[in-house]
């Protein structure tokens, strides 16, 4: 019997984007919308369909604590305290820096307190120790009597991966002669599992900067999914968005920002959904997508991370509209 629980209701809706698709060149009924940012938990996000099977694991497996790792402004830490409070399990993060990090208390880490959770400073070092942080929080957690269960970076696992097959099936049956989903590569999970679903040629994954090898992450775990070989060179994966770092806002990213919001009134943010539009755009002006195939972009939240990110806050707000009635 499967350990997947319900943490929201699907499928979630599939939309046309005709004057985002006028405005790149594209037919009226070339361009589509997976709106995976209206899933319901925690304001949302692809991080809810991995952590419908991760949870429902370590319920399976009695933990009564969920720790994982990610960046002051993780979605991925956002849904996993959301889930924690819709479950009633103690939640701890485990996050880069000290206190004096989260001064502003802005974007995520709102709703990461107003869910309960609590957070663990690790200090300042590179991101990749900080899964051996969490294991050292794990056997804290232990010998204080508590049963933790820890969950990786992004919620991206093969089993968290399943979420998306999940998510790729769905988006079949609702447009089943799609020719390209659109996603953000972050930690690799959510394109892996598109693959088992749709498979490698029919997604194509904008790298947003958080793995420093993302075909190799991507094959993984693509190929311990499926349980067959996928190679790093048969995956479709554009590295041009990056800029000068994960964090950085990229001058592309905010044109695209811009460019959704003004034709379509979509929100995306600057650090991954931002990144997989200009990716789009791109692969538009180079010729890999074309009029006359249909494309979907996969929505995958992170609105609250917009509002943590300062550099996109100040260009937005200082690009204001001023009207005057002369």
């Amino acid at each position: 019997m499967s350990d997947k629980i319900a943490l929201s209701t699907w499928p979630t809706p599939l939309e046309p984007l005709p004057r985002l698709a006028a405005a790149l060149g594209l037919g009226e009924d070339d361009l589509w919308i997976k709106r995976d940012d209206l899933i319901g938990l925690g304001g949302g996000g692809n991080k809810v369909r991995k952590l419908e099977w991760i949870v429902g694991a370590a319920l399976a497996d009695g933990a009564d604590t969920l720790v994982t790792t990610g960046a002051a402004q993780s979605n991925h830490a956002r849904l996993t305290a959301a889930a924690g409070a819709r479950l009633g399990l103690d939640v701890v993060l485990v996050f880069p820096g000290t206190p004096d990090s989260a001064t502003d208390g802005s974007g995520n880490l709102v709703l990461d307190s107003l869910f309960g959770a609590r957070i663990f400073w690790a200090g300042d070092g590179v991101p990749s120790a900080l899964a051996g942080v969490a294991d050292d929080v794990c056997r804290r957690l232990c010998r204080d009597g508590a049963r933790p269960y820890p969950i990786p970076f992004g919620g991206s696992s093969p089993l968290g991966a399943r979420g998306y097959v999940d998510g790729g099936e769905e988006l079949l049956a609702q447009l089943p002669d799609m020719d390209h989903v659109v996603v953000g590569l972050g930690s690799g999970g959510t394109m892996a599992g598109l693959i088992g679903a749709v498979g490698e040629r029919r997604v194509l994954g904008v790298h947003c900067g958080a793995v420093a090898d993302p075909a190799a992450t991507v094959a993984d775990l693509a190929g311990a999914l499926t349980g067959r070989s996928i190679g790093a060179d048969s995956l479709r994966i554009r590295t041009d968005q990056v800029g000068a770092g994960y964090a950085v806002l990229h001058e592309p990213v905010l044109e695209a920002m811009q460019l959704a919001a003004t034709t379509e009134g979509i929100v995306l943010d600057p650090v991954y959904t931002g990144r997989a539009m200009a990716g789009l755009i791109a692969a538009v002006r180079d010729g890999d997508i074309r009029s006359g195939r249909r494309t979907v972009f996969l929505h995958t939240g992170g609105l609250p991370g917009l509002f943590g990110h300062t550099a996109a806050v100040r260009r937005t707000v200082g690009a204001l509209h001023s009207y005057s009635a002369g």
